[in-house]
């Protein structure tokens, strides 16, 4: 059974909405969209085997700091 869906919305870079949109326009035989590569993504990110928290505070201060 599906688990039901929360829509929420976000602001991104634009470098970032670049990519997400070439992943869309090479995944066209997919007829996918935005929303279901990001949850996609997460759904990979989080079912990997690490310190989800850890991972991204570490990510949140790299980019704060401009390093990423």
């Amino acid at each position: 059974m599906k688990e039901p869906k929360t829509s929420f919305g976000i602001r991104i870079d634009e470098d970032l909405v670049k990519d997400l949109d070439k992943i869309v326009k090479e995944s066209d035989d997919l007829n996918v969209s935005r929303s279901e590569v990001v949850e996609s993504i997460l759904m990979a990110y989080f079912k990997s085997d690490t310190d989800h928290v850890k991972k991204a505070r570490e990510l949140i201060i790299r980019k704060r700091k401009e390093k990423i």
